[in-house]
């Protein structure tokens, strides 16, 4: 399903006036005090990362931002209302998520990083005014990624340390706000990053002078020693990070999707592509009619959604098709662990499963290449069962690996589980949230907003590529 501003002219790009970004102020949010709160009691906290947490040291920060519209949203009722409330559940909502105030840091004398936080630390909050349009960076169409990016607070890093959160508050004078979210993909997952925003987003809709304790739902549990490493996966992952990143362990990301410069390109841009929930459903039965045997597919809305996708990515690139193609996914396993890991576990607890060089695009891109890719994927998914903890860093190696010498590596970023339309702080849920941390081959996944069982597909790439890929998507929806 394709919405009417998908396809817009460069020239309508070219012709907008410059957007003009001014920062207000840069704040630095502590937790709120409390009488049982951590950082009245020690000096420093330290968390230790685990080896489902190292792997992704190698990868530049996850950014997301979310739209809140407000008709009428004056300077005075911004910074006199909204302003202050989100400030204050912000430090309330820290008391319970306070490793996110600290800095991933590498020490020599210690086996692995750490996330330490310190009683002066703070989470940075950026308030800034935009003149930028409202409705078109929060709606479906092509948007300028220069823009979206504009929304995004930098993520502090350096060789030897990383903050772990930046936030990023942006008014649309009489149109709304966004907030903008850069987390270090070390500390959290996109399930915890979005049970955060969440977290705060209750805190801030209570009316209340006294804030009640956080549902059990949104607290996290910061149990370490729940993850067990029998066979030595933790010095496994940091010889592949260190490999990777020429000894470093911290520094900047290697294998990230995101732009390696954030800089104006009116040539590059974000769209949203949706499937409603009709779509995947015809898609499936189309699956069902092609296969020879349907009745050992695994049909899932993830499966369907992604194999299409991805089908529409390989044909929109042409050229050779005896190239070699490849594209992963990674799955959450916090339920698959034995004993499971409780569902708020705050860290990373992600297993990748792939499929690497054993494909060509021809494949894909032929009659039967959607039946095939779904036929891939519905494998991968069954065969998660059946992985062992053990095999995580080889998985990971194997990944890596691929990435260097494939042709196309396609990848996802979010999920149709985590639920991130349901953070309202009290002025209603966001109209849109885009994960801005993507390009090229990476494909954001997200529930439909207007509708259950629909799905929101993001892509970044140049202009002319995303018309092409726009034109196959609808016309295969078409068939």
């Amino acid at each position: 399903m394709l919405f009417p501003n998908y396809c817009v002219p460069l020239e309508s790009f070219l012709s907008l006036p410059p957007m003009t970004m001014h920062v207000v102020e840069v704040s630095r949010v502590t937790p709120a005090p409390d009488s049982d709160s951590v950082q009245n009691s020690v000096n420093s906290l330290a968390i230790p990362l685990t080896f489902f947490d190292i792997p992704w040291l190698v990868f530049n920060p996850v950014k997301r931002v979310f739209f809140y519209k407000i008709t009428g949203s004056t300077r005075e009722n911004f910074h006199s209302f909204i302003l202050p409330k989100l400030k204050l559940s912000l430090s309330l909502v820290l008391r319970d998520y306070l490793h996110l105030c600290g800095c991933i840091t590498s020490n020599p004398n210690e086996p692995k990083p750490s996330i330490v936080v310190s009683q002066k630390d703070a989470v940075s909050v950026t308030i800034a005014e935009t003149d930028a349009d409202f409705s078109l960076l929060s709606s479906y169409g092509q948007r300028p990624a220069f823009e979206l990016h504009a929304l995004i607070p930098e993520l502090p890093v350096s060789d030897d340390s990383a903050k772990v959160l930046s936030l990023q508050i942006t008014l649309f004078p009489e149109q709304g706000f966004s907030i903008g979210v850069a987390a270090h993909h070390g500390v959290v997952d996109g399930k915890m990053s979005t049970m955060f925003v969440k977290a705060w987003a209750h805190t801030c809709k209570q009316e209340n002078r006294v804030v009640a304790p956080l549902p059990e739902a949104l607290t996290p549990s910061l149990d370490r020693s729940l993850i067990k490493d029998t066979t030595g996966l933790d010095e496994q992952m940091i010889r592949i990070v260190r490999s990777l990143k020429q000894g470093k362990l911290i520094g900047r990301g290697g294998l990230s999707s995101a732009p390696a410069s954030e800089g104006r390109d009116d040539d590059v841009v974000f769209a949203t592509l949706v499937l409603s929930r009709g779509d995947v459903e015809r898609l499936r039965e189309r699956v069902k009619n092609e296969s020879p045997d349907p009745s050992q597919l695994h049909l899932s809305t993830f499966v369907i959604s992604y194999a299409y996708m991805w089908t529409c990515l390989v044909k929109a690139r042409g050229g050779n098709m005896e190239r070699s193609v490849s594209f992963l996914f990674v799955a959450d396993f916090r339920e698959r662990l034995d004993p499971p890991l409780p569902a708020t576990y705050f860290g990373n607890c992600m297993f990748p499963a792939g499929c690497y060089n054993s494909m060509t695009a021809a494949e894909f891109a032929g009659e039967g290449g959607f039946v095939t890719a779904v036929e891939i994927l519905s494998g991968m998914v069954k065969g998660l069962s059946s992985r062992k903890i053990e095999t995580i860093a080889e998985e990971f190696k194997i990944s890596f690996d691929c990435f260097a010498v494939t042709s196309q590596f396609g990848s996802l970023a979010g999920s149709t589980r985590l639920g991130v339309y349901d953070s309202d702080f009290g002025w209603g849920r966001p109209v849109k949230v885009d994960v801005v941390s993507i390009e090229g081959n990476t494909i954001s996944m997200a529930e439909r907003r207007e509708e259950s069982g629909g799905i929101e597909l993001g892509l970044c790439m140049k202009k002319a590529d995303l018309d092409i890929v726009l034109t196959l998507f609808n016309k295969g929806l078409q068939n």
